[in-house]
């Protein structure tokens, strides 16, 4: 024997609806949890279904005392029914008349797009520009580094970098000086620790060599 089909949520929920409508009265969620097998509908899917209801406005529910109390009409059900139906009308004859809008605004948009040999040249030629300026930004990117704003970016970052470097040059000599005052006694140490760091001698502040200037062609001017 094949194994019986479950109820859908759509059938669960007219199933449990029949139960308010066949009584009209009020029930306790463990009411309907023991009344809801005896339509089809298992006892553990019994809240979900009643919220779902409840969430639609096709039940409602009252808080009395300690108790939420559940309940329905055919007349209420009927109500928002009739509510629910005038919305999807009004939404529908929007759609409609946006429909047709976007037809109008479609046929305007296709005036002058007509196929024609005109026309394929024309964007032909469209595409041959499109490509001749990929091409020609391409060959731009090559000489970026050429271009003068670049170059002037670079010099003024190196003389940033310059002016940092002997800054700390400068720190490192008052910081020399302030060594050999303050130890005296270890000269010799001292010396040993800066040849390890790269002090040596022959360490002193950089000299920034003069830039070339830029070669300016018949095409600056």
């Amino acid at each position: 024997m094949s194994k019986k089909r479950g109820l859908s949520l759509d059938e669960k929920r007219e199933k449990m609806l029949q139960i308010f409508y066949d009584s009209q009265g009020f029930f306790l969620l463990k009411e309907l949890e023991k009344l809801g097998p005896k339509k089809g509908v298992i006892s553990q899917s019994v809240k979900d279904v009643i919220q779902s209801l409840v969430d639609d406005d096709l039940v409602f529910k009252d808080k009395i005392g300690t108790s939420v109390y559940f309940w329905s009409l055919p007349s209420c059900a009927g109500n928002q029914l009739r509510t629910v139906y005038r919305k999807l009308e009004t939404d529908l004859q929007n759609n409609n008349k946006r429909h047709t809008e976007l037809v109008e605004q479609c046929k305007a948009l296709k005036k002058g797009r007509e196929e024609s040999d005109a026309r394929e040249e024309a964007l032909n030629e469209l595409k041959a520009i499109e490509h001749k300026h990929k091409e020609l930004k391409e060959e731009l990117m090559q000489y970026a580094d050429n271009d003068p704003a670049t170059i002037e970016a670079m010099k003024k970052a190196i003389e940033v970098a310059h002016s940092a470097a002997n800054r700390w040059t400068d720190n490192i000599f008052t910081l020399r000086q302030w060594c050999s005052n303050n130890f005296p006694q270890a000269k010799e140490q001292l010396d040993h620790l800066y040849n390890e760091v790269g002090i040596t001698d022959d360490f002193d502040y950089l000299e920034l060599p003069a830039m070339a200037p830029l070669a300016v062609t018949d095409g600056d001017l």
